[in-house]
């Protein structure tokens, strides 16, 4: 990864359907839609050329499909990390309230 301009954090969770694609997907939004980033026109670059370097925090990381969160980028070139972490919070049905944490990095290519 190249050097990190900026870094956005997001929370989803998957209610009911202990889904976590779901949740991760929902963190991800949740980082995404908070702001613009302008970050590669304030450099002149595209905005295709930024590298975003995703980590997916859940406690079910092998329950994630990456390529529906790849989907999701509107523009940049992502690569996508799922670890455990995150938190699944138990319900008296059994099935878990999941919530999945995301970190995303943005960086440009030849920018530190």
């Amino acid at each position: 990864m190249t050097q990190p301009l900026l870094i956005e954090f997001g929370m989803g969770s998957s209610l009911r359907r202990q889904d976590y694609t779901q949740a991760a997907e929902r963190a991800l939004k949740d980082a995404l839609w908070h702001n613009s980033i302008n970050l590669a026109e304030l450099f002149g670059k595209d905005k295709g050329q930024m590298i975003l370097d995703v980590q997916v925090g859940v406690q079910e990381p092998d329950q994630v499909d990456v390529e529906a969160l790849k989907a999701i980028f509107p523009y940049g070139q992502p690569t996508i990390t799922v670890t455990k972490g995150g938190l699944d919070v138990p319900r008296p049905n059994g099935n878990p309230t999941v919530i999945a944490n995301v970190a995303i990095k943005v960086g440009l290519e030849g920018v530190a």
